[in-house]
């Protein structure tokens, strides 16, 4: 199915594109790893051109999955932390972002402050990738919504899905129970137009912003009966009330160490473990994910390491094949 991706420059947050582009990023991140897992090579789309990947904090999944996914289109990915280049000298963004765009045929970021983001993509004559800023998170919500296609609709292929590229959810729920961060941010702008009822238990201190939760309301079951229903809680037990799936992040994001203590009290009673879904209500055959690393306090080892229930390691392998669909429809279907 032809979804049109014109007019398209960057990929900052999932927010900026309809239910069908998101979906056919979705497909398309399914037929690149079944390709792929089928040993076939892709073509060479990139050959002699070069990604700039710009990470000034840590990473194991994005950094692996990005490098190795432009290498398999015959590009060449050049990885730039924050002490390589002048911007860990005082160099600003916006000079940053004139020079190496003139230099690279695409640029991958992940940065701090989404502000950061948003002047690079300004002055970038490129496009440019948000690989994580402290607002959203949007490949990650990607490898999310792959790998619960895939446990939860194999048979996506024999549904009708009318003019979208994949069927909707329907009557599917997702329970979120951590921090007020940038991967809920990404899943509220997300999940619920196409088709997932969205859960949210945050403790009081930690409220979603108003933006993200004025676009999330305005885009869900409350405006359309196709979308699914958003709701927010302070008690795990209610988001977990006939979910299908669970889902929680780092309690102490990078740069917040120094909240630690603070952060684990606040956070008490929010350890997902067998017992919680359980007294929570959660459906018989619920599953567990998370962007990792993950943390023993964030989710007990019964949970996290048992593959009946925990798909973690599908989610992060799926990151590979998510950043690739955007390669393609930034490089490829966006310039034709």
């Amino acid at each position: 199915m032809d979804v049109s991706f014109e007019n398209v420059k960057h990929f900052i947050t999932l927010a900026d594109f309809t239910p069908k582009q998101v979906l056919w990023l979705i497909k398309r991140s399914m037929e690149i790893k079944s390709e792929l897992k089928k040993g076939n090579k892709l073509p060479q789309y990139f050959s002699g051109k070069t990604l700039g990947m710009f990470f000034t904090k840590r990473s194991t999944r994005t950094r692996v999955s990005s490098e190795s996914g432009w290498a398999c289109y015959g590009g060449h990915p050049m990885f730039l932390g924050k002490d390589d280049i002048q911007v860990g000298g005082g160099e600003p963004w916006k000079d940053t972002s004139i020079v190496v765009s003139s230099m690279v045929d695409c640029i991958l970021a992940r940065l701090g402050g989404h502000e950061e983001i948003e002047v690079l993509s300004k002055y970038s004559s490129v496009p440019v990738i948000n690989a994580l800023t402290a607002k959203f998170h949007p490949l990650q919500i990607l490898a999310d919504v792959v790998t619960m296609y895939e446990h939860f609709m194999p048979n996506y292929q024999s549904i009708s899905s009318g003019d979208l590229p994949l069927p909707m959810f329907k009557n599917f729920k997702v329970a979120w129970v951590g921090d007020a961060n940038n991967i809920i941010n990404s899943m509220l702008v997300t999940l619920p137009r196409i088709g997932i009822d969205l859960a949210v238990c945050t403790p009081p201190q930690y409220q979603i912003l108003d933006d993200v939760a004025k676009f999330a309301n305005e885009n869900s079951k409350a405006t359309n009966p196709d979308y699914g229903a958003v709701s927010y809680t302070h008690d795990p037990k209610v988001a977990i009330k006939d979910a299908d799936v669970i889902v929680t992040d780092t309690w102490i994001s990078m740069g917040q160490e120094s909240e630690k203590e603070r952060r684990i009290k606040e956070f008490a009673g929010y350890q997902v473990t067998e017992k919680l879904a359980k007294e929570g209500g959660a459906k018989p055959n619920w599953k567990f994910m998370h962007c990792l690393p993950r943390k023993q306090h964030e989710v007990d080892d019964e949970v996290f390491y048992n593959p009946e229930r925990s798909i973690v390691f599908p989610e992060a392998e799926n990151r590979k094949y998510t950043v690739m669909a955007v390669f393609e429809m930034l490089m490829v279907n966006a310039k034709n």
